[in-house]
């Protein structure tokens, strides 16, 4: 019979770009750049059935800047209505917002 829904982790094609940027937050500054790196990487893993290190290490991050996930996501919004987080970068990053 077939295996049950949900039953075995995925792997997220992402993940061996996305894995090392959770350490770097780790020992970084919560500064606005890296809010919406973790604002943009929790958006990503969200309700993603499989990554549970990434997940683990986004929850880390958050608790070791003393931030709820809805603190997160509403300096994050101020950052974004503001604009200019990642206009540097030379590219759009819209595509996970979506």
């Amino acid at each position: 019979m077939a295996e049950a829904h949900g039953s075995k982790d995925q792997q997220h094609p992402l993940y061996n770009r996305d894995r090392p940027l959770i350490d770097i937050l780790l020992a970084q500054e919560a500064t606005d750049y890296n809010l919406a790196e973790l604002a943009r990487l929790r958006i990503r893993y969200q309700g993603f059935p499989g990554a549970r290190d990434i997940q683990k290490g986004l929850d880390q991050v958050l608790q070791h800047w003393g931030l709820s996930e809805a603190e997160l996501f509403a300096k994050t919004r101020q950052l974004h209505d503001v604009g200019g987080i990642y206009k540097s970068r030379g590219k759009k990053e819209e595509q996970d917002w979506n």
